[in-house]
């Protein structure tokens, strides 16, 4: 298994699952927010934008289930 180097500790290793969860969240949340926005406003259902939020939605919880199943 290879070294990390020095700086990586589990603060640093915390921190960027945070980061990376908060930002995978960012993302999902607009999606969801421009689907309903053309949704709303340009009375078109963007499925693509959808699925792209609900497969971020299922995942997380599949994900988060398994863990605590396992853990």
């Amino acid at each position: 298994m290879p070294r990390l180097p020095g700086f990586v500790d589990e603060r640093f290793l915390a921190h960027r699952l945070r980061s990376t969860s908060a930002g995978g969240l960012a993302g999902v949340v607009l999606a969801l927010l421009l689907f309903l926005f053309r949704l709303i406003h340009d009375h078109v259902a963007s499925w693509d934008l959808f699925a792209v939020g609900a497969v971020a939605v299922v995942v997380k919880y599949a994900v988060f289930f398994w863990h605590r199943r396992n853990d």
